[in-house]
């Protein structure tokens, strides 16, 4: 095992000793440690597939597919800002300068 998995799974047995610890109660404690355990076992998965990926693409020979090439560049937009008699468009108020309840 992994120190990042260490960590998380002694996470999961210390938090729900403090919650019991500062008065929470046994089910709120066990909720609190199979959401944990949850995301614990999400981020390991995650963690994995993401090291098999990486080792996969540092064993792989490259090839023409894996190019890069360079793509054009996005078009220019106007500039955003107050501009012209349509600068106030939208908005919550539609009517001049009345009161609002």
């Amino acid at each position: 095992m992994s120190d990042v998995v260490r960590w998380a799974a002694f996470s999961c047995v210390l938090v729900p000793v403090v919650l019991v610890g500062y008065g929470t109660s046994l089910a709120g404690a066990a909720g609190a440690a199979l959401g944990l355990a949850a995301v614990t076992a999400a981020c390991r998965m995650l963690l994995r597939r993401s090291e098999r990926g990486a080792a996969r693409l540092l064993t792989e020979e490259p090839s023409a597919q894996h190019t890069p090439r360079v793509e054009d560049p996005a078009p220019h937009h106007a500039p955003r800002g107050r501009v012209g008699a349509g600068a106030h468009r939208g908005g919550r108020h539609a009517g001049g300068n009345t009161p609002v309840d």
